[in-house]
């Protein structure tokens, strides 16, 4: 396992992250960024800490398009 396979990995986790919809999968779990209390004092516990990088990965998702085409033109090319 390289460097890239890495990366690509985490890629792919970054996808996952970024279609979860908030009403429709996290609220009812308890994980809506409402229920959180905004950007409180509940930003220091790490279900707070997951939430924040779940809401990042969100507002990222044309950087992270961008990105998926770049791997997969790299992957076409490379083949």
């Amino acid at each position: 396992m390289g460097l890239w396979t890495l990366l690509e990995g985490l890629l792919l986790l970054a996808n996952a992250v970024a279609i979860l919809n908030e009403e429709r999968f996290l609220a009812k779990r308890g994980w809506g960024f409402n229920e959180m209390g905004g950007l409180g004092t509940s930003v220091k516990t790490f279900k707070g800490q997951i939430l924040g990088l779940v809401h990042a990965i969100q507002y990222l998702r044309v950087p992270l398009i961008a990105l998926n085409t770049v791997v997969a033109f790299s992957m076409l090319i490379s083949g």
